[in-house]
Parts: C-alpha cells; structure tokens; sequence
C-alpha cells in the first residue's frame, strides 16, 4: 500500500516523538508493536508514513534533515529512536506571527525561542511547498495560544487541498465555518487540540464518568500539570492559555450529567519546571457525595514523558484521515476527532468514541 505523504508545520517534541515512532515500529510485528492503539488501519501500517514537507520557524532547525532537526534543541522528548535516516527532506522557514511568545526570547534556560534570520515564507510559498512535496495531510503542531499562525497554516492546507490534522488549542475543526470550507474542497479535517495516549485529560474524563456511572454527584475539580518543556514555557504568557484552559474543561465537563459551576472546576497547565523536560506531572483532586450524601474525596499523581504520549494518538489520527481520503469523505471527521482529540466538534464519551473510529475503519461509519 502507498505510503501517507504528510508535511508537519512546527518540528518540536511533538514531531521527534511522531517521527521516532514511525521508524521505531518499521521492525516491530503486531504482537511486539507496545504501545499503539492500532496496528492496522485500513490497510496502513504505523510505520507506512513518509514526512515530504515541514516547517518552523527555529533557527537551530530550518535547514536541517528532519532527521536532525528532530532532535535539534530545544527539543527535549525521550529519545526511544535514534537510526533514522536522512529524509532528504530540510525544514523550511515559516510564517512567524503569533507562533512564539514574546518572553521566550531572552529566557536564560536552555529551551528559550530563537527565530531564524531566514526570509519568512509567504502563504505562496508554504502553498508550493505542500503540492510540490505531495503532501496529502498537513499536521499542525504550533505552540499554544498560535491563533493567527494556526489560522494561516489551515488557510494554506485549504488552497493546497491538503487535509488538516489540527493537533493544538485553536478551534478549527471544532468550528463550523472552517470545517464548512473544507467540505467544500471536499477535504477533511480532524481536531482540535490532541489527547494524550494516557495523559492528564483522558485520565481525568474517565475518572469523571466513573463518577456518574457510580451514581457519585462530583461537587468540585482541578487539574494543575506541570512541566519542563517548551509548550509549558510558552504558556507561562497566561494571555495564550484561554484557548487551552477551554479545550481541557470542556473534554471534562462533557463527561458529566450536571455540568459544574465554573468556580467549581479549575483545569490548566499550572507552572513551567526546567529539569522536568518533557515529562508531564498532572494532579487531580475531585470532590464529591456518595451514599447518604456522605462526602468523598480522590486525588491523583500522574506523571507521563507528554509528547510520546501524544504520537499514539496523532499516529492513527493521521491513517484515518487517509482513509477518509481514500473514501471521498471530507469536512470534520466526527469519529477520530472525539477519539483523540479534547476539543472536537461534537463530543462523546470514551467508549463510543472508541466503537465510532472501530466502524468507521470498517467502513460502516461515513465519517
């Protein structure tokens, strides 16, 4: 079967895990693949990727193999994959725009931004670049709060006739207007904002629904995560988080029979913490009444490396959207987005999710 041709728009801890993993699994077999939520999907395996196009805006990146800018800094993710290849393919500039936050110029750690001198690309540029490379789906992995820079790239897959895989904060996929566009050019869309693997969001949904399952009425909420990456330093700029704190307490809140005030619920990426690097510590507390209105109380430490945790979703987000391409079927995919993604454009639990994505890679579900 053909290989999936996608470019990827922001190389950081996100990309390198995706990118390991494709190789990483080129040696594996079924019952040795750990790790994937599927093997198979429609006939393409996780390996069956090819990166033809990407784009950032680091100066420490732009130029360089894939292969290299990868694991260029200030990217910090756990290295499980290190014989890749040459691509071949170089990371090329972007657009700048809002895509960095002002403050991470001048930090004195060592994840601080700095933007290559090279020429900006143009919508033009970045338009060429998708159809001459052979991209069919562009991911898009722009820091938080990018809105303008998320906004140009989706533009730019709409002229391209590129799908888009919107795996951040800004609501594209989850907007009707823009998922209206895509239809039109009969291109899909998937997103918006990826879920981990097992991450703080899944986590805390579960443990949600558990609650209602269990006839326990949820009275109050939190979830503060920290971390030592680049996605929690940029998000020390509390201006970019609104997107992000809506996109989490959104996935939670519709898990629930009764929706919580919103001085009962706080969810949010808390504090910036160096020598964390990539790896994510998530806290939950959740209070609540049981039996005879009897209080009770849970709290929860979990800590994961964030952006392997990441590729295992985006890994099959990207094979059913191929699928969708191959089957003619455009606009928002209903299913792979509420799988993996906290803010789709219509929301379901976990288990239906689950069992729309199994029919749609069945072909009994159209989207």
């Amino acid at each position: 079967m053909e290989k999936i041709k996608i470019a990827i728009a922001g190389v950081g801890n996100c990309a390198s895990s995706l990118v390991q993993g494709i190789h990483y699994y080129k040696d594996k077999n079924k019952d040795k693949a750990i790790g994937l939520m599927h093997w198979d999907i429609g006939g393409y395996l996780p390996y069956g990727i090819d990166v033809v196009a990407a784009f950032d805006i680091d100066k420490r990146k732009v130029g360089k193999d894939v292969s290299q800018a990868i694991f260029s800094a200030p990217n910090c993710t756990k290295i499980f994959c290190k014989n890749i290849p040459e691509s071949g393919v170089k990371v090329k500039m972007g657009k700048v725009l809002d895509g960095f936050s002002e403050h991470m110029k001048d930090y004195e750690e060592e994840h601080t931004f700095v933007i290559s001198p090279e020429r900006e690309a143009t919508k033009e540029n970045i338009i060429n670049e998708l159809k001459n490379s052979g991209a069919r789906i562009l991911v898009n992995y722009l820091p938080v709060g990018s809105q303008k820079a998320v906004e140009f790239y989706a533009e730019c897959a709409l002229e391209a006739e590129t799908a888009f895989i919107n795996c951040m904060p800004v609501f594209i996929a989850s907007d009707k207007n823009w998922v209206k566009r895509f239809a039109e050019k009969n291109i899909p869309v998937v997103g918006d904002d990826v879920k981990a693997q097992l991450g703080a969001t899944i986590t805390h949904r579960t443990l949600t629904d558990l609650f209602r399952k269990r006839g326990v009425k949820l009275e109050r909420t939190y979830q503060l995560n920290t971390g030592g990456n680049t996605d929690f330093l940029n998000m020390l700029n509390r201006v970019r988080l609104s997107s992000k704190k809506e996109s989490k307490t959104e996935a939670v809140q519709s898990v629930m029979n009764e929706r919580l005030d919103s001085r009962d619920i706080h969810i949010s990426p808390s504090d910036y913490v160096p020598w964390q690097k990539d790896n994510k510590v998530c806290f939950i507390r959740m209070e609540g009444k049981l039996f005879g209105n009897v209080p009770m109380e849970l709290e929860l430490r979990l800590s994961v490396e964030y952006s392997p945790n990441s590729a295992g979703c985006v890994i099959d987000a990207i094979r059913c959207c191929k699928l969708a391409l191959d089957r003619g079927v455009n606009g928002a995919l209903t299913s792979i987005s509420a799988y993996t993604m906290k803010h789709p454009l219509e929301q379901f639990n976990d288990d239906k999710a689950k069992d729309m994505v199994e029919e749609f890679i069945e072909g009994k579900r159209e989207r």
